[in-house]
């Protein structure tokens, strides 16, 4: 490929970037397979971007490849054993004017959607982002009414996981 392709590529990956981390951190439990994540998504990015014609904003179709590429390895990791992150089980010291109520706020809401259906993750991840349902729609490739009944059928499932 030219170097102006290239280029293209890395400024668009560079400035969209935080799509990938969230994505990432949705579909993986510890920093290793983040980060494997993050590699693999750009790898499939780079492949398809020659083909990406501009039809949609660029973070749009930066975002089908990255829910599509973690979908598929998500489901593929399901079949082997899970384990867990070192960093996650060891104590942490934290300081007394620490307040970490969000975080944890945040965390509870992670593994909530973490529990959700492939389809369902992704839905939530594009809302949370303050995508417009026609912007879902288009990404996931269903109807704008299938992307709001999926969104409130999927408000329901988080709510009676939250609160059970």
């Amino acid at each position: 490929m030219n170097k102006e392709l290239e280029h293209r590529f890395v400024t668009e990956l560079e400035n969209n970037q935080n799509i990938v981390h969230k994505i990432c951190t949705l579909y993986t439990n510890d920093k290793s397979s983040h980060n494997d994540l993050f590699q693999e998504i750009t790898i499939q990015l780079w492949k398809a971007y020659p083909k990406f014609r501009g039809d949609a904003k660029f973070s749009t179709w930066m975002y089908r490849v990255a829910l599509n590429t973690a979908i598929t390895l998500y489901r593929k990791s399901k079949k082997r054993i899970q384990t867990q992150d070192y960093d996650s089980v060891i104590y942490k010291i934290k300081t007394d004017d620490y307040d970490d109520t969000e975080e944890q706020q945040l965390k509870l809401m992670y593994d909530a959607v973490k529990q959700l259906g492939d389809i369902d993750k992704a839905l939530v991840f594009l809302y949370l982002e303050d995508k417009n349902y026609s912007e879902i729609s288009e990404t996931l490739g269903i109807t704008e009414v299938n992307a709001r009944v999926k969104m409130n059928r999927v408000k329901n499932k988080l709510r009676t996981i939250l609160n059970p």
